[in-house]
C-alpha cells in the first residue's frame, strides 16, 4: 500500500529530477560544444589581405607592355618616344610596347581614348608580353572614391585574363605637384591595398619619394598647363622604374632555421 507520505516523497523526487533536467538544458543551451564558436574579431575585406608577390622572373630580353596615361604617353618630353616607357627598353635590354592615353584613368576617359577598362578590352592578346606594367593614374584624383576600387578590380581582372602568361606589376601615380594632393594619396593607398590582395607587386612613387622638393624642378616641367616630366625627368623615372624592377627580381632572404631532428 502506498502511503500519503511515500506519495509526497515520490512527487518531490520527480520535481527535483525535472528541475535538474531543466537546469542542464539551460546550461547546454548556453554552452554547445558541437556548435563552432563565433569570434568577435573583425572580418577583413578581400582587399585588406596581403599576399606577398613572388620574385619577378623575366627572360634575358623581356617584352614589356607599359599601359597608362599621359606620363606613359611621353607628354612634355621633347618627343613622346623619349618618355620613360620608351627609355625603359634600353635600361632592361628588352622591348617595350607603349600604350599611353593622355588624360585617361580607371574612371576618367582620356583625350585620345576611353578609360582604362574600355582600353584594356581592346588590347591585342597576341602580343604575348612577359611583363605588363599598368601605370597611374592621377587623372582619377577628382573623380572621388565611389566606384573607384570596383573599376580598378574590373580592369585588372580583364588585364589578367588577356595576358594570363604575363607578370603584372602596378606602378602607382606620381605627384605632378607638391605637396602630394589628397586625391593622389587616396589613389595610391587604394591601389596598394588592391595589388597586395592579389599578390601583385606595387611600386609607389609617392611612398618611395621619387619626386621631392629637392628634385622637383629637375623632374617636372612647370611651364603653364604642363606639369609633366621633362625629357630629363622621363629618363629619371625610367631609371627609378628599372631599379625597382631589379629589386623585385631579387628573392627575399630567409634565415636558416635549426637543423631538422634526425
Amino acid at each position: 500500500m502506498i502511503t500519503p507520505a511515500r506519495r509526497r516523497r515520490a512527487r518531490i523526487a520527480a520535481f527535483t529530477g525535472a528541475l535538474a533536467l531543466a537546469v542542464t538544458g539551460i546550461v547546454l543551451g548556453a554552452w554547445r560544444p558541437w556548435v563552432p564558436a563565433v569570434s568577435d574579431a573583425p572580418v577583413l575585406a578581400a582587399e585588406d589581405v596581403v599576399i606577398a608577390p613572388a620574385p619577378l622572373a623575366l627572360p634575358e630580353h623581356p617584352r614589356v607592355l607599359v599601359f597608362g596615361d599621359s606620363w606613359t604617353y611621353g607628354s612634355a618630353a621633347s618627343a613622346p618616344t623619349l618618355g620613360y616607357a620608351y627609355v625603359l627598353a634600353e635600361l632592361i635590354d628588352g622591348e617595350t610596347i607603349v600604350d599611353g592615353v593622355r588624360g585617361s584613368g580607371y574612371l576618367k576617359p582620356g583625350i585620345d581614348g576611353p578609360a582604362y577598362g574600355e582600353r584594356i578590352a581592346s588590347l591585342e592578346a597576341d602580343i604575348e608580353p612577359d611583363l605588363v606594367i599598368v601605370q597611374g593614374s592621377i587623372n582619377d584624383r577628382a573623380q572621388g572614391a565611389v566606384g573607384y576600387r570596383e573599376a580598378v578590380t574590373a580592369a585588372w581582372d580583364a588585364l589578367a585574363a588577356t595576358y594570363p602568361g604575363a607578370t603584372i606589376v602596378v606602378l602607382g601615380p606620381a605627384p605632378h605637384v607638391l605637396p602630394v594632393e589628397a586625391g593622389t594619396d587616396r589613389i595610391d593607398r587604394d591601389l596598394t591595398a588592391l595589388a597586395e590582395a592579389r599578390g601583385w607587386a606595387y611600386i609607389s612613387p609617392v611612398a618611395d619619394d621619387w619626386i621631392t622638393e629637392a628634385n622637383y624642378l629637375d623632374v617636372i616641367a612647370v611651364d603653364p598647363g604642363n606639369r609633366h616630366p621633362s625629357t630629363e625627368g622621363h629618363r629619371y623615372l625610367a631609371e627609378k622604374l628599372a631599379a625597382a624592377l631589379a629589386d623585385l627580381s631579387v628573392a627575399p632572404v630567409t634565415e636558416a632555421g635549426p637543423p631538422a631532428p634526425q
